[in-house]
């Protein structure tokens, strides 16, 4: 219910902060660690800026129709779900979006969960304002209408760029209408750590969201669990092209992989996934 996760919504107003709710939308097949993690760096990140206070978090897991390969049924994931927050004081799984007869937009989810934020914060400052009347020379106390953020990370971000995928007005209406993204990723300062031994590679990405280690033989192709990254799996191959490391990714998404080069100090990765590339660049630790 809102009410039991949203509460403090009123009185968090009166400390010079807007109300702040994060939504996540997304498969969650299952839910995992780094998905609840995403949602503490978001709310550390978001009192920081002096600006908003969290009150509340919501996942909402994507209905059946959604048609992603090896998707459990929404019955399951949610409920997994539920299970995964039980001890949350402020996370909650949604259900709502699952249980709708076919697959629906982003922008959908966060229209109607912003309208019932707006619904409940009605309720909430005409039940609890009508007895601070006298307290403020019969006028009511300006109380900040709260805010819903969507909650994403880079992976989810990146599809912003692929052409076609998005409506421009979804584009618009995410970031522009009080419904904002926050790339959590930008956040982080991963560390890489490599081992080789001949043709065998270990190559450790380490940061407080989420670890993730590769395993390898150069030349051989080998099936990479990514449930960790996006909840895919795919063949994947890695061979040397003169001095750089090239991977090829072969599973739901074309034309995904990466390149690592060394270049002095510094160790550059560029990723590409759908004709989309993002480059990272790692400072050696001396």
């Amino acid at each position: 219910m809102w009410s039991e996760h949203l509460r403090p919504c009123v009185t968090m107003a009166y400390r010079g902060r807007v109300p702040l709710v994060l939504l996540a939308c997304g498969s969650f097949n299952p839910i995992t660690n780094q998905h609840m993690r995403l949602f503490e760096l978001a709310r550390d990140h978001m009192h920081q800026t002096g600006h908003y206070e969290v009150i509340g978090g919501i996942v909402s897991p994507v209905s059946d129709k959604y048609g992603k390969k090896g998707l459990v049924s929404a019955t399951h994931r949610v409920a997994m779900t539920h299970l995964a927050l039980r001890t949350s004081d402020w996370i909650r799984a949604d259900s709502w979006e699952s249980e709708q007869p076919q697959w629906i937009t982003t922008v959908t989810t966060l229209r109607q969960h912003y309208n019932r934020l707006l619904n409940w914060h009605q309720s909430q400052v005409s039940l609890n304002d009508m007895s601070k009347v006298k307290k403020h020379n019969n006028k009511f106390p300006a109380v900040d209408t709260p805010e819903l953020k969507l909650l994403c990370g880079a992976d989810f971000l990146e599809t912003f760029k692929i052409p076609h995928l998005w409506r421009e007005d979804h584009l618009e209406e995410i970031v522009n209408v009080n419904i904002a993204i926050r790339k959590i990723a930008t956040l982080l300062k991963p560390d890489k750590d490599i081992i080789q031994n001949g043709d065998h590679i270990i190559i450790k990405t380490l940061s407080t969201f989420k670890n993730y280690i590769m395993d390898f033989e150069v030349g051989k192709q080998f099936e990479e669990d990514l449930s960790g990254v996006d909840d895919r799996k795919c063949m994947t191959t890695i061979t040397w092209d003169e001095d750089k490391l090239v991977c090829v990714q072969n599973g739901e998404k074309e034309g995904r992989g990466w390149t690592h080069w060394v270049e002095g100090d510094e160790l550059h990765l560029e990723l590409r996934v759908c004709g989309v590339k993002c480059k990272q660049v790692f400072k050696k630790v001396k």
